[in-house]
């Protein structure tokens, strides 16, 4: 006896073949869902450093050395943290740090050593100052007070270095307090940590722009957990949708199988106009 043709044999659709692609789905479900929970884990890592850099910034000024335990000491939990220091400013040694932007603004910002009661010197980043005529240096560059001052400041971790990048005397690629600490000969210099100038007292007349306060967010990580959920769900929804397709195949008789199975050609605008003359015709 001669086995059946291809062309007669039934489609395969039994438990096996569907089987597999249940399987497949559910894989495919479970990795949607490790993603979208990791998704759920990074969003709370961002709510939860969100509400410490808030925690931080609204907190009472406490003295320096209640948070630094030495010059090289720098502790991620104490970032914007408010310290008090007292002492005077090095004018005379003040540094402006380059390409600075402030709204989309092109600037600088002014860095003036702080040397404290103990004679150990804490870099105070006054704040933001635009461009000026020469595009070079800033058209002013406002004093710090002089004398016995009283400064606020909100802790911030020096920045790396960039390497190849120069600057002109007076100036630095970025507040890499190392490299500061060098360029004021100082080895009782704190270069684990600057501040972010937030009072002086006595105040000066002008000061550079304030530092922005740090706006929360969240970022997408909430969208991306529930699009992932969406994902793994949309899969058993097409599943279902292919088997009760298939079922309905099947129904039909073996010579209309095959026409059912094939793909839809998309309908053109001339095919569509030739429709519409064929039935106005008719």
């Amino acid at each position: 006896m001669s086995a059946p043709s291809s062309e007669s044999a039934a489609p395969a659709t039994g438990v096996r073949r569907w089987g597999a692609y249940l399987a497949l789905v559910i894989a495919f479900a479970i990795a949607c869902a490790l993603l979208s929970w990791w998704q759920w884990a990074r969003r709370a890592e961002t709510v939860a450093e969100g509400q410490l850099v808030t925690s931080n910034y609204e907190a009472a000024p406490v003295a320096l050395d209640s948070l630094l335990s030495g010059y090289g000491a720098w502790h991620a939990g104490e970032e914007w943290r408010p310290v008090t220091l007292h002492g005077r400013y090095l004018n005379d040694q003040q540094l402006l740090v380059r390409n600075r932007p402030y709204n989309a603004n092109p600037g600088f910002e002014q860095l003036v050593p702080f040397r404290l009661d103990d004679g150990s010197i804490f870099i105070v980043d006054r704040g933001w100052l635009s461009i000026g005529s020469t595009r070079d240096t800033p058209d002013v560059v406002p004093a710090a007070p002089s004398g016995a001052v009283t400064v606020v400041a909100r802790l911030q971790q020096s920045e790396p270095e960039l390497p190849g990048r120069d600057a002109p005397r007076g100036q630095v690629a970025s507040i890499h307090l190392p490299s500061i600490a060098k360029l004021l000969g100082s080895h009782a210099t704190y270069t684990g940590a600057y501040g972010l100038l937030a009072s002086e007292t006595p105040a000066p007349a002008t000061r550079p722009r304030a530092a922005q306060e740090p706006a929360p967010d969240e970022g997408p990580h909430l969208s991306y957990a529930i699009q992932w959920i969406a994902f793994g769900l949309l899969a058993f929804v097409g599943l279902i949708w292919a088997y009760r397709r298939e079922r309905r195949i099947l129904a039909l008789p073996r010579e209309q199988q095959t026409e059912a199975r094939a793909p839809r050609l998309r309908s053109t605008d001339s095919d569509v106009e030739d429709a519409i003359l064929d039935e106005v015709r008719r």
